[in-house]
């Protein structure tokens, strides 16, 4: 810029866009306003030096339509480029991301503090989710239920099939938590490369007393071996809130092959796979040894035929659940039993399994009195058998029925759950 103002001072450019009327144009490519080659004057002088020396006469800038023009005020251009497309210049505006984000985790932060999500109860501080955890140096499996409305029966109490679910739910759990759960329904890795599955043979439940709608139980199970090739399991069921033990079980189990449907030896591989879970304890219900007595047409009080299992009825190992029996052999039951006595202790012996399209049979003899009458109420001792129509044995098993507390009961009906909690 510098460079031409002096270079004009010798040479004098013609503009290449001459205005006849007197007026600068100030056009891209043309003279600067601010330089006229009209204005310029160059005095020589010889010197002795024989030097050219150049004075150049000061003058004041000029005018553009009535507007004094500035020396960098001409060198503005109308038209300028934008800078080429870079991979810089083409990302977002950072400033306006971070602050919509900024934004949106305030709001969420004023939303989380007005949830009022603090536990009200003690269990839910040990378990908030109901996922269950391991206790007492891993041996022990702990799951909280809390008792739903459509778990409970007319009485506003639990129903034995519900007690049932929780025992099988947190076996389950149990496996699944230790990290040994495979494919299969409660198989660990080992049995499932043998094409190896759990069944119950004998299961022994104690029910002290039924929890109710909106109580909170906490459920402990643990393992234990049986014999050479078998192995128990244990539950102790409480009530969270004060610690009340309810109901206490038992049960038996031996491997079966899932093909075959035969029973099997435990292998070695799966022993040590299962063996560090193992302790060294009682049985939490004392075995119930007396042999279960025969039951027929002739001696059984009431029979109830035609059960059928629906596809409900079915777990993954493709035979029938488990807890699915307890509702069939209390079907041949005495109804009036059910209005004046409850269950408080069940044993059950596993013959064989029910396929999905067997008809069955429940078989019932009651032995006691006080059956019907509250006012004179005894405990009721009922045999069971659960058959197939051909004839081969399913379940046996003996129920023992204590007397309800028609006016506890009576008193709480009406109340809400949590009062009763």
């Amino acid at each position: 810029m510098v460079a031409t103002s002096a270079t004009s001072a010798f040479m004098p450019i013609a503009s290449s866009a001459s205005d006849p009327t007197g007026k600068i144009s100030g056009k891209i490519g043309s003279v600067p306003a601010c330089v006229d080659p009209r204005s310029t004057s160059t005095k020589t002088k010889s010197t002795s030096s024989g030097r050219l020396q150049v004075k150049a006469s000061a003058q004041a800038p000029p005018k553009v339509n009535g507007t004094k023009v500035g020396i960098m005020d001409s060198l503005k251009t109308e038209d300028v480029s934008p800078p080429a497309r870079t991979f810089i210049n083409q990302l977002p505006d950072w400033s306006m991301l971070l602050a919509a984000i900024t934004t949106i985790f305030l709001a969420a932060e004023k939303q989380w503090m007005m949830l009022d999500w603090k536990p009200k109860r003690p269990d839910m501080i040990v378990d908030p989710f109901g996922l269950g955890q391991i206790v007492q140096d891993g041996f022990v499996f702990r799951q909280n239920f809390s008792i739903r409305s459509y778990e409970i029966g007319a009485d506003r109490t639990a129903s034995v099939e519900t007690l049932m679910n929780h025992l099988q739910e947190t076996a389950l759990n149990h496996v699944q938590k230790a990290g040994l759960l495979a494919d299969g329904f409660g198989s660990t890795r080992e049995m499932w490369k043998r094409n190896l599955i759990w069944v119950v043979t004998k299961m022994q439940v104690v029910v002290d007393r039924y929890p109710t709608w909106g109580d909170t139980v906490q459920v402990d199970t643990w393992v234990a071996a049986s014999g050479k090739n078998g192995m128990r399991r244990d539950w102790l069921v409480r009530d969270s809130n004060t610690g009340e033990i309810l109901t206490r079980a038992s049960s038996l189990w031996v491997m079966m092959n899932k093909e075959t449907r035969r029973l099997s030896k435990i292998p070695d591989a799966v022993r040590e796979e299962i063996g560090s879970y193992f302790v060294d304890s009682p049985p939490i219900v004392d075995d119930d040894s007396r042999k279960l007595p025969k039951l027929d047409d002739s001696n059984a009080d009431n029979i109830h035929t035609g059960l059928t299992p629906k596809w409900s009825d079915l777990d993954v190992n493709q035979h029938v659940n488990n807890v699915k029996y307890v509702g069939w052999i209390l079907e041949s039951a005495p109804l009036p039993i059910f209005a004046t006595h409850e269950l408080s202790e069940m044993t059950l012996e596993y013959r064989r399994e029910c396929m999905r399209d067997s008809v069955l049979q429940s078989l019932t003899k009651v032995v006691g009195e006080g059956i019907g009458d509250p006012e004179k109420p005894g405990s009721v001792e009922c045999q069971h058998l659960l058959r197939l129509e051909s004839g081969g044995e399913i379940v046996k098993g003996r129920t023992k029925w204590r007397p309800k507390y028609v006016d506890k009961i009576s008193q709480n009906i009406g109340q809400h759950p949590e009062t009763n909690a």
